[in-house]
């Protein structure tokens, strides 16, 4: 259907979002682009306005017992996501070249899109290493490509695992 034969934002909105991966609809974070509009807003919100405020005339967190966990912890998830890859893909069949997304319920596809929702998901639990430095008063490290990151990285895994965006796309074969 063409784009200019919707009678309202709406409709377009509702058929774009009926063209996404049924499998994953109900999974954390994914029905609807809005729940990530709401974390990333109040991460921007937080990261560059109210955490600078309230941090304003106090003195930093000490957080090394913390910092020590969340990395510790950060790189075992790390660890796991690359092998649920390796499992759910590239070890077990899938080349290292744009394959024909499998939108199957099979255990294999599944499991590649749960690991690529993982990815996803991290993209969030990333964040907290912008807040940690706001809270330990340490914005001078913070950059504007840093929290830029953080927030395209999260609408882009949503589109990926939402609808198999760019080289996924069944029948694409961008590397020859």
């Amino acid at each position: 259907m063409a784009f200019y034969s919707y009678t309202s934002v709406f409709q377009l909105y509702d058929d774009w979002l009926k063209t996404g991966d049924p499998r994953v609809e109900d999974w954390l974070l994914m029905s609807s682009p809005f729940p990530q509009t709401f974390i990333t807003t109040a991460y921007l919100f937080f990261v560059t306005f109210l955490g600078p405020r309230l941090m304003e005339n106090r003195k930093p967190f000490e957080l090394k017992k913390v910092m020590f966990i969340y990395n510790v912890c950060i790189s075992s998830f790390c660890l796991y996501m690359f092998y649920e890859f390796l499992m759910s893909g590239w070890a077990t069949g899938y080349s290292f070249r744009c394959d024909i997304v499998d939108y199957s319920n099979s255990p294999k596809a599944l499991r590649m899109a749960k690991a690529c929702w993982l990815y996803y998901f991290f993209k969030f639990i990333e964040m907290l290493d912008t807040i940690f430095f706001v809270i330990r008063k340490k914005t001078a490290q913070l950059t504007f490509l840093h929290i830029y990151h953080h927030i395209v990285a999260a609408y882009t895994l949503w589109f990926v695992v939402k609808f198999a965006a760019g080289c996924l796309r069944p029948g694409a074969n961008f590397i020859r």
